[in-house]
């Protein structure tokens, strides 16, 4: 459809003298009352009393059914089984597309079976939404971040759910949408969506039992294949930022976001933050021989964002990736400052 510029000029004026008329009736007749303002933050103290339940419901409740996990036009599902036994965390997952694989975890040792088809590398997972490891381990201040809202009720693959919105209170991050369920807190269905209300990435279970009665036949290795076996190490966040950003430094991040586990960048420097929800890694690595276009490039809610700069002569690449606004992606990329003595050291001189 094709408009006119003079009919363009009419219809905003339009608009407008509509937007006025619509403000004025609101000033005179929908005033907010005090019983109003007191649900609101009632329903915010309910949002997060069922965000303090999220956490332990992760690890803590036993469970086993299949989910999706959409990210722009990518859709993957797995088949999981998890039990929480004798204060271990115990799980399986399984790929059921796009080649075969699963990971099996009982505590902190993990094995994983390669797919068919590409590679996964243990060490250089990075914690994502609601199921980072900062957030199962402590309950980070959302109501600074993102404000908290009851939105209602609803059912998610044959369960009862509350439906919470967080909304983020900046630019720098994604609001999000989590669906609850009503007995044990379980996380069954997330949405991250943008400013505009669009939907970039979506978690949702299709089928869901949960149950105490998890055999441990069901959280063994079954797929016939290559396997890797790893134990996670125990964390210190703040040790392993001061350790990898010994040489670089940050000068700018979003609010709210703090170290949390580093993942390896083979010869180079790398350190993760998240506020709770989201998570971004930055990564300083000597340019190898291998051009990368540099920019921004985004898959579902995930940025990553590459830049490349030369201190003592020497050519560095920026990377930042992670659940935020390319923009932001972009200014913690400009935040990095590498110093001379790194850029000899990383380029192995």
């Amino acid at each position: 459809m094709r408009f006119s510029v003079s009919s363009a000029v009419v219809s905003v004026r339009q608009a407008l003298a509509g937007l006025l008329l619509g403000l004025l009736a609101l000033s005179v007749h929908a005033q907010p009352s005090a019983e109003d303002a007191s649900r609101g933050a009632s329903d915010s103290a309910t949002a997060m009393a069922w965000l303090e339940r999220l956490g332990p419901a992760l690890n803590m409740t036993s469970y086993r059914g299949v989910f999706v996990y959409a990210r722009g036009d990518r859709v993957h599902s797995m088949q999981i089984a998890h039990r929480f036994r004798n204060d271990q965390v115990e799980e399986r997952l399984v790929m059921q597309d796009g080649g075969s694989g699963e990971f099996v975890r009982k505590g902190m040792n993990v094995v994983c079976v390669l797919p068919d088809r590409g590679r996964i590398r243990l060490d250089e997972v990075i914690p994502s939404g609601p199921f980072a490891e900062t957030f199962t381990s402590q309950l980070m201040p959302f109501g600074d971040w993102y404000h908290p809202q009851l939105v209602g009720e609803d059912r998610v693959a044959g369960y009862d759910v509350i439906t919470i919105a967080l909304t983020a209170r900046d630019k720098d991050r994604y609001s999000h949408r989590l669906w609850l369920e009503k007995d044990s807190g379980l996380l069954v269905k997330s949405h991250v969506r943008d400013a505009d209300g669009e939907v970039l990435e979506h978690f949702q279970f299709v089928s869901l039992e949960i149950t105490d009665d998890i055999a441990d036949e069901e959280l063994e290795v079954q797929t016939q294949g290559h396997e890797i076996t790893r134990i996670l190490p125990a964390n210190n966040p703040k040790q392993s930022t001061v350790n990898r950003m010994n040489g670089w430094t940050l000068n700018w991040r979003p609010e709210g976001f703090a170290p949390a586990a580093s993942p390896s960048s083979g010869k180079g420097k790398a350190v993760a933050f998240s506020d709770g929800l989201a998570t971004f890694s930055v990564f300083v690595e000597p340019v190898g021989s291998l051009k990368m276009p540099t920019g921004a490039s985004r898959v579902g809610a995930t940025t990553i964002y590459l830049r490349e700069m030369s201190v003592a002569e020497r050519p560095f690449l920026v990377a930042v990736v992670g659940e935020i606004p390319p923009r932001t992606a972009r200014k913690v990329a400009d935040a990095v400052e590498i110093d001379d003595v790194l850029a000899l050291e990383l380029s192995g001189q």
